[in-house]
């Protein structure tokens, strides 16, 4: 990563600050950051922003993310955000930043800890254990790491084993970038299995082998293969047989010897199949026992035709005797030791005559076989029908004499009604007629939205973070009882069964209501229009007018804070009762027949 270019960086995302460089790789750099929105230290890496050119990185970026992201173990580093930053180069270009935000792991890594020398043996198997528990758990989720080697694997201080950068490697490998970029992301060849030395597809038994470089490395301190450049190192993945880990450190016991070797088998169907038969076996050997997988693996050795005329694979530059010799004591020192260097002439020549024989026999039975029929095998290879629809699946199956059972699986991967696995898996020999377990995806798991009304913000997107939600949109609204930074509602609504990995909205409260125009209503009126937005009325009576409207409000109207108190000035002079007429009719008239009568009185006096 261009020093100019992270240099740019200060807060990503507009929630990441960005801090000092606490690692540094080929195609990428790692900082220690916070998350200012969760106030907690995180570690930000930086991608090439060369990565981002490239449009198939991008999707299978987003796409890797996201799954590393759903993966919650002691185990995996957890990734908690991804996505790409715009920069400005100091030339003035902007590019693209692909990061990635994972937790902050306090230790070291493991290539740290190599650096020191070769572990005890105890202490190897320990931490491959931890290696081993990640890997179960991932490869149960459909992951498959494609780059474990020591300085993926993190140990802190309190010896805990965390596995990181799950799906970067296939990130990148599934796009256009160059063999160069590829290799330096992917670190040295050191640890290829031959499957991915020879570009291959590679499954979840490819994580096994490199896991079983890593634990030969904390045996003996170094690498099974070294070369001069990661091409002559893959070439010997591919060709070369390691030595026993006890040949380079006389500590190791030769049970450990058959599980690292057992791990680093060139045909994946022979090594360990699972990271869990791996962990057994590799704890049986730590308990001074050989497992009895390897006793199987010596046994099959044992039908090679090399080794059947030679007593070992010629190929082969370790010691087959030192890796898979029995514990017991006893046996061992009653067992008589050969002093030839080869097999005897005698064993050779039988070895020939046997193999001429089974030569002849087959001659004979093809040569003898009726026309137009073909033997019928007893067994045959179950097909590779992961993709495909179900009746797809099931036709093929049927085709092979094979019976289908279908089993469903949610998976966030694998779209719905596509076919995820068989058990057991294609290109495993079975009896016809046997019955197959078809996984067909049942889609993501489905999910209620959590209740978050009335919590505060950060601790809403906590639970929906934790329940497999994204915390989408952040919009705020205006509330006359709900506190300022507090949860009104969510988008979807609480219960409402959703994808994990869906985007919930919230609506938090901004503490605020909107203050109406209430002048000119009756004083009555406005008041209780205020108390509804949960203000305080104070009001102030004027007899400068008469009525009993409002006048004036001491706050305007627009935003104001919840529970303000607000002053309203009202009318409230009487009216006055109008004076009357000097005369009206009906009266007037009374009033002049009395005058008269008053005035005749006047006049007898």
């Amino acid at each position: 990563m261009p020093e100019g270019v992270t240099a740019g960086i200060t807060l990503l995302a507009d929630r990441y600050e960005i801090g000092d460089v606490i690692g540094r790789g080929g195609m990428a750099t790692v900082h220690l950051g916070t998350d200012t929105r969760l106030g907690r230290k995180v570690a930000v890496k930086l991608l090439k922003p060369s990565l981002a050119n490239d449009p198939a990185f991008r999707i299978r970026f987003r796409q890797e993310a996201q799954a590393a992201a759903r993966m919650a173990h002691p185990t995996i580093v957890r990734v908690y955000d991804a996505g790409e930053e715009t920069v400005t180069e100091p030339s003035g270009a902007e590019v693209q930043v692909p990061y990635i935000v994972m937790e902050h792991v306090d230790g070291r890594a493991l290539s740290d800890v190599l650096d020191d020398g070769p572990l005890a043996p105890d202490e190897a198997v320990r931490i491959t254990e931890g290696i081993l528990t990640a890997l179960e758990y991932s490869h149960r989720a459909g992951v498959v790491h494609r780059d474990i080697k020591p300085a993926n694997v993190m140990v802190t201080h309190s010896g805990q084993v965390k596995v990181m950068d799950f799906g970067i490697a296939r990130a990148i490998t599934d796009t256009s970038a160059t063999v160069a970029q590829t290799t330096s992301i992917l670190g040295t060849a050191s640890y290829f299995s031959p499957e991915q030395a020879r570009g291959e597809t590679v499954d979840a038994r490819t994580d096994l082998y490199s896991t079983g470089v890593v634990l030969f490395e904390l045996l003996t301190g170094r690498p099974p293969f070294t070369g001069d450049s990661p091409v002559a190192v893959a070439y010997q993945h591919v060709s070369e047989q390691p030595v026993a880990p006890s040949t380079i450190s006389p500590d190791v016991s030769p049970a450990l010897d058959a599980v690292t070797l057992h791990a680093m088998v060139k045909d994946r169907t022979r090594r360990f199949q699972t990271a869990a038969e791996f962990r057994t076996d590799l704890q049986q050997a730590a308990a001074g026992k050989v497992p009895v997988s390897t006793r199987k693996l010596q046994q099959n050795a044992a039908h090679d035709a090399s080794t059947m005329l030679f007593g070992v694979n010629p190929r082969t530059t370790s010691n087959p005797a030192v890796a898979f010799r029995e514990l017991d004591d006893d046996t061992a020192e009653h067992r008589p030791q050969r002093t030839q260097n080869r097999p005897p002439v005698a064993w050779i020549w039988l070895g020939i005559i046997l193999t001429a024989a089974v030569i002849a026999g087959v001659v004979f039975f093809v040569a003898n076989l009726q026309p137009g029929k073909a033997p019928v095998s007893s067994s045959v290879s179950v097909p590779n029908v992961v993709g495909a629809t179900w009746d797809s699946a099931q036709g093929e199956l049927r085709k092979r004499d094979l019976s289908a059972v279908e089993v469903g699986e949610n998976s966030d991967d694998v779209a719905k009604d596509t076919v995820i696995r068989t058990e057991p898996g294609s290109g495993t020999n079975v009896a016809r007629n046997q019955s197959i377990r078809v996984v067909v995806s049942l889609g993501p798991e489905q999910v209620a939205v959590p209740e978050v009304a009335n919590q505060t913000q950060q601790a809403a997107q906590q639970a929906l973070e934790d329940a497999g939600f994204e915390v989408g949109a952040i919009n705020s609204d205006y509330s006359p009882d709900v506190p300022e930074g507090t949860v009104m509602s969510s988008d979807p609504d609480a219960s409402t069964q959703l994808e994990k990995g869906s985007v919930v909205n919230l609506t938090v409260s901004n503490g605020k209501v909107q203050m109406p125009d209430v002048t000119q209503q009756p004083i009555s009126a406005a008041n209780a229009t205020l108390a509804n937005l949960g203000l305080t009325v104070d009001a102030a009576p004027t007899y400068t007018c008469t009525g009993s409207t409002v006048t004036q409000q001491s706050a305007p109207k627009g935003d104001i804070a919840q529970g303000s108190s607000v002053t309203l000035t009202y009318c409230a002079a009487a009216a006055q009762q109008p004076s009357q007429a000097p005369s009206e009719p009906a009266q007037d008239g009374g009033d002049q027949g009395d005058d008269g009568g008053q005035d005749g009185g006047d006049g007898g006096q």
